[in-house]
């Protein structure tokens, strides 16, 4: 769907509303004719049209369009591009899931989101267990034609985009074929920022070898610890299948793991999950979180979000990317949670 500069700017108005959801994004998108109409409307006017009352939302319809205006010009200036919603090359997985975004901004090309792709994540406190296993699952799944989605974050993810470019250099030092598939990673802040700091190379490098960064967030919005979960859902539906490298109890991994089994796609927990290295962290994690718990600083649904949860329900373990493709090959709970826990503890 080609737009012009004013069925953009009506978009970009409505994506930026935060009070309201996706369908009714659409549906206000349908009724209006331009972005003057959006400016000119009441609160009252707004829940008329979506068929809901909403209560305590700040709205200026004339300030929305301003920010609106002064966002497209940043957009322009930084050459950071778009996806909407019903574009033909806006992922499909995405729009699968009921709060997708409306617009998905990016650096890079986000082609390969078209393709093949599996999502690899993982906690921050990474052991050299899992660092070798995110690394060597990446690199063997670009060197298969999968794209490797994840969050740029410090640890699992950052091992998993390391091993995914590494696909491409060496490929390309061997005078081989290049690899199809890319690396993109999913951002908790605008993509014209790069959060951690310390990944800006890693940046350069997901983008030198035709993968990219991708957000949500219009430029100048910063990184928020809800954010990151926010952020967390985009990359459990960008992929059919989820692989969670390691994640001690109430890790970010495991609400993305939620997300994955709530949107319908394959959650699977690499060995290196259950390592002696990862036992003592998730050791260390377990007494944090029960300090935090009896300060009434914690909520029992995170405490209660640990790995073997998942194993229970059927979630399968994999020893690495030939594992993982002979996995999804399986029948569903071939691998038995009985069987799993007598080889891992």
């Amino acid at each position: 769907m080609n737009l012009n500069q004013k069925d953009f700017l009506l978009i970009l108005s409505l994506h930026r509303i935060s009070f309201l959801s996706l369908a009714e994004k659409i549906i206000l998108l349908k009724k209006l004719d331009s972005f003057t109409d959006l400016a000119l409307m009441s609160l009252k006017d707004i829940s008329s049209v979506c068929n809901r009352e909403i209560k305590f939302a700040a709205w200026d319809g004339k300030e929305n369009l301003k920010a609106a205006e002064k966002e497209e010009r940043i957009l322009e200036a930084k050459k950071i591009r778009w996806l909407f919603y019903s574009n033909a090359d806006y992922p499909a997985l995405l729009r699968e899931i009921p709060n997708a975004p409306l617009l998905l901004f990016y650096r890079g090309d986000v082609s390969c989101l078209l393709e093949k792709t599996v999502s690899v994540v993982g906690t921050r406190r990474i052991t050299p267990e899992g660092k070798k296993a995110a690394f060597s699952f990446s690199r063997d799944a670009c060197d298969n034609g999968i794209t490797v989605v994840s969050g740029l974050a410090n640890g699992v993810d950052s091992a998993a985009h390391s091993g995914a470019v590494e696909s491409y250099f060496f490929a390309m030092e061997q005078g081989l074929a290049l690899p199809s598939a890319k690396t993109v990673a999913v951002l908790p802040c605008a993509c014209d920022t790069i959060i951690p700091s310390s990944n800006v190379r890693l940046a350069e490098k997901i983008l030198n070898t035709g993968g990219a960064l991708v957000s949500e967030y219009v430029p100048g919005v910063p990184s928020e610890p809800w954010r990151y979960v926010q952020r967390n859902r985009i990359i459990a539906a960008l992929s059919p299948a989820l692989v969670v490298i390691q994640a001690p109890t109430g890790s970010g991994a495991l609400i993305t793991a939620q997300y994955a089994l709530e949107y319908n796609r394959d959650v699977m927990f690499h060995k290196a999950c259950f390592c002696e290295n990862a036992g003592k962290v998730n050791s260390i994690v377990d007494s944090e979180l029960c300090r935090k718990a009896s300060l009434g600083k914690l909520s029992s649904s995170k405490a209660g979000n640990k790995v073997e949860k998942y194993l229970a329900y059927g979630a399968p373990v994999i020893d690495g990317f030939a594992d993982y493709v002979k996995c999804l090959a399986e029948v569903p709970g071939i691998r038995s949670a009985e069987k799993q826990q007598l080889e891992l503890f």
